[in-house]
């Protein structure tokens, strides 16, 4: 049985995207992927997504959403896609040992924050180490916090939260900053926002606690050691869209983002893309729930032959 719509990815993209599909009729299946949920799984409280007016916690946000999408209709398959074939119609979906075809295909596979590779980074996500100002920042108000990075994104997050923290750090491993000149002037001007050169984290206190007290710092030119106390850790290393299933098929940009046009369309006819995995902008909840949106209404228009 070939399927109208496959959705590869669940987090508030694929699961939007479902639920659109799900109403539509177009009996959509959703594979979950190896992170099931997406980033939010790694988040705690959530305080920027409409409709919650007391914040809501991640993991619950996409329980609910799962739920939401089950009960019209869409089918949730647990399970990791290892190859697709994008090179004709029906597309070819392989899990393992499993073959799915399908005339449309959405792709919601997120993209992946870069970690500091500590563990205990990983391990405090949520409970004082954030990847998304945005998203976090907020809960650090008048607090001193440290931002890891030295590009364009590690300044725009530097800025962000220098109104809202008492102090932010910027901890760059080099003695100068890849970021724009233009973001660079931009955070040097702020008062509140002072630079650690050829430093980085060696670890992050106090796992013990469930929250960051301190950091463990080491100059790499030096050698030299010292503490650091903050309540917060932004790493802002960048980002890896989780597009390795796709290259060469798909047109990605420089960066490994796949390229949508007229909305949520790919290169590829009837291959439509959403949230994180095409977005290197924005990065929301909210935004990629909208592209999700977007994607199965063109997806079911691509289907009807009602396309532009």
């Amino acid at each position: 049985m070939t399927r109208q719509v496959v959705i590869i990815g669940s987090g508030p993209a694929g699961l939007t995207a479902a639920l659109y599909a799900a109403r539509a009729g177009l009996q959509p299946l959703l594979i979950e992927g190896i992170e099931a949920g997406g980033q939010l799984m790694l988040t705690t409280m959530v305080e920027n997504y409409p409709g919650f007016r007391d914040g809501v916690m991640g993991p619950d946000l996409m329980a609910e959403m799962r739920v939401q999408a089950e009960r019209v209709g869409a089918e949730i398959l647990k399970g990791d896609v290892t190859a697709l074939d994008l090179s004709s119609r029906p597309f070819r979906i392989t899990m393992g040992k499993t073959e799915v075809m399908t005339e449309a295909l959405i792709l919601a596979t997120g993209a992946s924050a870069r970690w500091l590779d500590l563990g205990v980074d990983k391990r405090l996500s949520g409970r004082g180490v954030s990847t998304c100002a945005t998203c976090d920042g907020y809960f650090f108000k008048g607090r001193p916090i440290a931002v890891v990075g030295g590009g364009d994104t590690a300044m725009e997050e530097a800025i962000y939260l220098s109104k809202l923290a008492s102090s932010v750090v910027v901890i760059h491993r080099r003695d100068e900053l890849r970021a724009s000149k233009a973001m660079q002037d931009k955070a040097r001007s702020l008062a509140n926002v002072s630079f650690l050169w050829d430093t980085v984290i060696t670890d992050i206190k106090d796992e013990s606690k469930g929250a960051v007290t301190s950091i463990d710092l080491k100059n790499l030119k030096t050698g030299e050691t010292s503490a650091l106390a903050v309540d917060g850790v932004f790493i802002a290393i960048g980002h890896v869209p989780n597009t390795a299933l796709v290259q060469g098929q798909i047109d990605l940009d420089e960066n490994g983002y796949i390229v949508t046009r007229q909305g949520t369309r790919t290169s590829v006819p009837g291959v439509f893309a959403a949230g994180d995995v095409q977005d290197h902008v924005y990065r929301q909840a909210v935004t990629a729930a909208g592209t999700g949106c977007m994607a199965a209404i063109d997806a079911e228009r691509f289907l009807s032959g009602t396309a532009d």
